[in-house]
Order: C-alpha cells, then sequence, then structure tokens
C-alpha cells in the first residue's frame, strides 16, 4: 500500500495499529474487521499453512501478528500469546459456546509459514478442547479462524477456577 499524500510505501506501525510512511510521516489508520484484526499489508514470502494464500502483515490488540485474509486464521509470536489472550479476556467478558473437539484434528498437516518445516498439532493447554499449530523452531502458534475467542474463554474458566480454589481454601484457613 502507498501513501495517498506522497505515493512512498507504507509501512505497518503495530504499536498504535497504523501504517506509516516513511518519507512524508503521514500516519493511516486502517479498520479493524469482524475478527479485531487491523491488516496492515502482505508479509514477505510466507503462505497460509491452511490454504496456502500470501499472509498478510497484521495486529490485534496491538500485538504483530500475521493473517490469513482467505481463512481468517492467525500466526502469533509465542512469547506474544500470553498478554494478547490476557488482552482479549478483558475485552470480551462473555462467553461463546465450546464445541466438542473433533479428533481429526490431530491429524491435520501444518507447515510453519517461517521455515517451512512440519508445525506440531496438538491442543492448547488452557482450552483443552482446541487445536492449534506450533513451531518451536520459529516460536510460532497457528490459530484457525474462531479458535482464539475459544482460547480466551478457557484462559477464562481456568482462571476462575482458580480464584474459586484460592477462596475455598482462604475460608478454610480462616475456619469458615
Amino acid at each position: 500500500m502507498n501513501c495517498s499524500a506522497c505515493g512512498a510505501p507504507l509501512h505497518p506501525n503495530p504499536v498504535n495499529d497504523s501504517l506509516v510512511c516513511d518519507y512524508c510521516k503521514s500516519v493511516y489508520f486502517p479498520p479493524r474487521n469482524d475478527d479485531g484484526v487491523v491488516v496492515l499489508g502482505p508479509a514477505q514470502d510466507e503462505v497460509c499453512p491452511v490454504c496456502a494464500t500470501g499472509l498478510q502483515q497484521a495486529t490485534l490488540e496491538r500485538t504483530a501478528i500475521r493473517y490469513c485474509a482467505k481463512c481468517r486464521g492467525m500466526l502469533i509470536p509465542m512469547g506474544s500469546f500470553p498478554e494478547l489472550i490476557e488482552s482479549l479476556r478483558a475485552k470480551f467478558p462473555g462467553r461463546v459456546d465450546i464445541p466438542a473437539v473433533d479428533p481429526r484434528e490431530l491429524d491435520r498437516k501444518l507447515t510453519c509459514p517461517q521455515c517451512r518445516k512440519p508445525m506440531i498439532v496438538d491442543f492448547y493447554p488452557a482450552a483443552t478442547n482446541v487445536v492449534i499449530g506450533s513451531c518451536e523452531r520459529c516460536a510460532l502458534d497457528w490459530v484457525d479462524h474462531g479458535k482464539m475467542q475459544r482460547i480466551v474463554d478457557g484462559a477464562r474458566v481456568i482462571r476462575e477456577q482458580e480464584e474459586h480454589m484460592v477462596e475455598g481454601k482462604l475460608q478454610t484457613d480462616l475456619g469458615y
């Protein structure tokens, strides 16, 4: 994408979900899509592990990710994952219906968009019925469309269970 003021290329700035012109310093704020993702432009030589479409540079809650505009999957740095889940959990307090896992999902073959080696396909630890792809070498997680909210809700349930356990232990310790 090019700057409408001077025609120079725009570069992503994930700090504020914007595109910045390095030449004239103009700033553009692309809209969020239905997934809450701000698409900032094409990623270099990375293709979606599900549908082989070129990935886009994007942000979700000011976290730099890569996004597939076709299947709406997300490639998320592992180091950013906990903060992203916490941010989404705080922003969306409601719950979604969590369907049962399809065991065939564990048989999927995903290739890491960065190193092009097989990804590990397994359950996400904080949401036992959500299957994601992971590349330990590149420290990236692949999350299919719709699963991020299920992970957020899984984290919410775990936090609520921990709070109830602490509350129960506190009451026991205090003799209530």
